[in-house]
């Protein structure tokens, strides 16, 4: 389709930057008279916030590694079973590093952040943290600076590195079976610094990144994780066109079996991904799992019961892909709603994000090999757009809007920043994705695609036969 055309599309998300910025960057809602500021505490170990956080890190790392790369692994043929779980472990170490390196600086530091003030700040952090420079054993991360309670930096530093290997890792399956391995990795370490650590930045870095100061809710990654990826993924499929014989030629999965038990990992991994973001022991995250396990359920069902009656069977892999999405469209809410408002949300994002993969995708014809678009991207943007009802006090058990925000001021803010995140996700990933195809090129050739990735990439199988 002509509204497809690369240049095309990319040349109006261009002009949509040049154009939009001021009113993404401006402040639509009038803030609250100021109150008077709780007073700073000095930070405290506490060992049971610090032991549920040693937890999380180990459930969110079981989520890349071996959940995700056992949920696309059975996804594509048996000739590329390989090259997925050897893109999603090679991206575990190559974050780990750049991680160290600048990553977590670049996401988490920043000197003379000033709220409401936008300056470069605003959007990037500095480099007083690289090389991990003052994470030492002594060194205290204090989520609320008015509450003493505090965990060793350290286990902050790593559990928002998880959260870094995962999200390039899900865009893995929007370009499975067709990318060179040594193109996948230049990109993945690329967009790492330049895309995942800007949008974490932006949001979770507290008083003076952009979209925090919006009002932003984002508990634990639609935007930063969810959107991102899912918006670089469908970026990716498009710069690198179809699979050789799609969609005339089946490409099914080769085994399910591997695909729903990694779905069951992501599940049960997906408790510290979100409860763990009240980085603390607490109600909060109590609240979190809760309505991580409700809305996961129900989306799970109503993708199966959409599929049901679209075809006239569920399928496995349809209620794992719906685990999938209601997970994904709770993870922004799961600090902010309560259980019938989660319910609310896992359902539209099952139905939604089936539609996104059934329907949009065969319409449009992009080749999102794994659907990375029609889940993370559509439930990231539900769970978004939801939260921004759903956290509301009153229907919401916490009442995550500021004070003085309506439920129609704080869906504009939220709309912004999903606004935000795809368009610069967009534009900054088509450009390292063509910058790499200039140069070491992005492709595998048409014999290598038609031998296999795991042979022409790797020289190894992963079946003896």
């Amino acid at each position: 389709m002509s509204f497809l055309n690369p240049k095309t599309l990319w040349g109006a998300l261009a002009a949509l930057v040049l154009a939009g910025l001021p009113w993404l960057v401006s402040a639509d809602v009038a803030a609250p008279a100021a109150a008077a500021a709780p007073a700073v505490v000095k930070p405290v170990l506490n060992s049971g916030d610090t032991a549920w956080m040693l937890t999380s890190v180990a459930l969110v790392l079981f989520m890349t590694i071996p959940g995700l790369a056992l949920f696309y692994a059975g996804m594509v043929r048996a000739k590329n079973v390989l090259s997925v779980m050897m893109q999603c472990f090679a991206i575990t170490a190559l974050i780990t590093v750049l991680w160290s390196l600048v990553g977590y600086s670049l996401a988490f530091s920043g000197e003379g952040m000033k709220e409401g003030v936008v300056n470069l700040n605003s959007f990037i952090g500095q480099l007083d943290k690289a090389f991990l420079k003052g994470v030492t054993v002594d060194a205290l991360w204090q989520p609320d600076p008015t509450v003493a309670n505090a965990i060793p930096e350290s286990v902050f530093m790593v559990f928002q590195m998880t959260f870094a290997i995962i999200t390039p890792a899900l865009i893995v399956g929007a370009f499975a079976e067709r990318m060179k391995f040594s193109a996948m990795l230049l990109f993945m370490a690329v967009w790492g610094v330049a895309v995942y650590a800007p949008i974490a930045h932006m949001v979770w870095s507290g008083k003076g990144g952009l979209m925090f100061d919006w009002g932003v809710l984002d508990f634990a990654g639609g935007t930063v994780v969810h959107i991102n990826a899912g918006i670089a993924g469908l970026v990716a499929a498009l710069v690198l066109g179809k699979r050789k014989g799609y969609p005339k030629t089946a490409m099914p999965p080769h085994n399910l079996g591997y695909t729903l038990v990694g779905a069951s990992m992501l599940w049960v991994g997906w408790f510290g991904f979100n409860a763990g973001s009240a980085v603390a022991a607490n109600g909060t995250a109590g609240m979190a799992m809760a309505v991580t396990q409700i809305a996961t359920a129900g989306a799970a069902l109503a993708w199966m019961f959409s599929e049901w009656l679209s075809h006239g069977k569920p399928s496995v892999l349809g209620i794992a892909s719906g685990a999938v999405a209601g997970l994904v469209a709770i993870t922004p809410a799961s600090g902010f709603v309560g259980p019938m408002g989660a319910l609310v949300i896992g359902i539209t994002a099952g139905v939604g994000c089936y539609i996104a993969s059934a329907r949009i995708k065969r319409a449009l014809g992009y080749d999102d090999s794994l659907d990375v678009f029609g889940v993370h991207a559509v439930g990231g943007i539900i769970g978004a757009l939801l939260t921004g009802v759903f956290a509301a006090k009153g229907l919401g058990v916490f009442g995550g809007f500021k004070d003085g925000i309506t439920i129609g001021a704080q869906l504009w803010i939220q709309f912004k920043g999903v606004a935000m995140t795809v368009v610069y996700t967009a534009v900054a990933s088509y450009i390292i994705l063509k910058l790499i195809d200039w140069t070491i090129g992005l492709r595998v050739s048409d014999e290598q695609e038609t031998e296999g990735l795991d042979l022409s990439q790797h020289d190894e199988r992963g079946y003896i036969l």
